[in-house]
């Protein structure tokens, strides 16, 4: 009854007098299913003081009549996505088998193997098992990526390893360089898929890799290059911690260490479950990355959160939003037809209570779209008491999306508004805006050089 009353308010004051009751909004938005909390949430717009900037929400009618939801708009949006929430479901019920190596390889990669693992096999090559750990160092600490620089290993063991071994399966396929220092990668593998890995500098010395999971990704959001491509495959441990690695042996040649780590290149880290998490590990215990240097990020997929928040690791979670009402948010991700806010932001509030740890929700600035500052008072009701952090991310421009970057003024606003209540947020710095380094625009353009369309090289 309560919530009854504080809709019908929401319709009669005018909306200079509304601010009052905008914490009531919030308090409504959150706790009720998705389908009435986003009566509240959508209400939110209408309730803020925009000077006349506001707009009646998409879906919500007032009138004398009270609050009335469209929800036609939803059930469109998922019927247009079905086949991608086909393929979502699959992946989730895949549940991906941890693999170590592709099929056919005929060297072993010793960039795939483990301490122990190293060690069984140079023992099981008539070598002693202290070589096992000159061999470890060489490639872990001192950054060597070629088997003649492990110097102080036998010239015998050295040609042992280049005939029966390899450093890594990934070959640059092109390169591209900022003027920030920004090198953004296309990586070939052994079946010909491309994924993309970049490396970003700071003046603060910190240096950030941000790393593929999968070839291609099945979450189809319709601004993300790599989500109009589709999905090819899943990448294994190796080929996603090897990305890691040779950006870590390159800094370390210089002089120099690999500080962060985010998973946010191409495909759903979330999706490639256990693949993710063994690279991730390996990350922190062979390279030296600590976990709260290391960010996973994903579209929302509710059960592999869930899954995470158990794992005991002090990773930073990043889940994409871009959207505060479920219409909206379905329309630009399909993985919202599946997993509605209501059960995501009940996710999220798990993992904090579970992990102690605060969550960043991404948000990508679309300038008309989910820039504006009612957008932003939505938004500021969903999140508002969540233990979280809003990262305000420019649109990198795609071909398949007619979306445009938001102007600084209305970054601006929309950093302020979501202080009131008690949201804090950053603009991300742009990285690469001269080169293809938003997430699968440089294999989008290296596979239409070679005319194969979304084909393997």
């Amino acid at each position: 009854m309560q919530r009854l009353i504080v809709l019908m308010l929401i319709t009669l004051v005018p909306r200079s007098s509304a601010f009052a009751v905008r914490g009531a909004c919030a308090y409504l938005a959150r706790p009720l299913s998705h389908t009435v909390g986003d009566i509240g949430a959508r209400a939110l717009r209408t309730c803020a003081p925009m000077g006349g900037r506001g707009r009646p929400p998409a879906g919500v009618a007032f009138g004398q009549g009270g609050v009335g939801v469209g929800v036609r708009g939803l059930h469109a949006s998922g019927a247009l996505h079905q086949g991608k929430v086909d393929e979502i479901e699959a992946q989730l019920k895949a549940d991906d088998p941890t693999q170590t190596q592709l099929g056919g390889e005929e060297r072993i990669n010793l960039w795939s193997l483990s301490p122990p693992a190293l060690e069984e096999l140079l023992v099981s090559w008539g070598a002693k098992k202290f070589v096992a750990k000159q061999v470890h160092q060489w490639m872990y600490e001192k950054g060597a990526t070629n088997i003649d620089d492990f110097t102080n290993v036998s010239k015998q063991m050295r040609e042992m390893l280049k005939s029966k071994a390899t450093l890594g399966t990934l070959s640059i396929a092109t390169q591209q360089e900022s003027k920030d220092g920004t090198i953004k990668r296309a990586y070939a593998l052994p079946d010909g898929q491309l994924i993309e890995s970049v490396l970003m500098p700071y003046n603060d010395g910190r240096r950030t890799a941000c790393i593929s999971s999968q070839a291609g990704c099945a979450m189809g959001c319709v601004f993300c290059a790599t989500g109009q491509m589709g999905f090819a495959r899943q990448l294994t441990a190796s080929e996603i911690f090897e990305q890691v690695l040779r950006f870590h042996c390159e800094l370390a040649q210089k002089g120099e260490r690999l500080s962060n780590v985010v998973l946010m290149g191409m495909g759903e880290p979330l999706g490639n479950y256990n693949n993710v998490l063994t690279a991730v590990r390996r990350m922190n215990e062979e390279v030296g990355i600590g976990a709260r240097h290391i960010t996973i990020s994903t579209v929302g997929l509710v059960p592999r959160i869930q899954r995470l928040s158990k794992e005991g690791l002090q990773v930073k979670l990043a889940v994409s939003l871009h959207a505060a009402n479920d219409r909206e948010r379905s329309e630009m991700m399909p993985v919202n037809v599946r997993f509605p806010l209501s059960e995501l932001m009940q996710a999220c509030r798990d993992y904090i209570r579970d992990t102690g740890r605060r969550i960043t929700f991404e948000w990508a600035l679309i300038a008309g779209k989910n820039d504006t500052p009612e957008t932003a008072h939505e938004l500021g009701a969903l999140l508002q008491g969540m233990m979280c952090h809003v990262n305000l991310i420019p649109l990198n421009p795609t071909s398949g999306f007619d979306g445009k970057p938001t102007q600084a003024a209305d970054v601006k606003t929309f950093v302020e508004v979501l202080a009131e209540y008690g949201v804090t947020a950053t603009p991300r710095v742009r990285r690469g805006i001269d080169i293809d380094a938003g997430c699968g625009q440089l294999k989008s353009k290296v596979q239409k050089a070679l005319g194969r369309g979304g084909a393997p090289l």
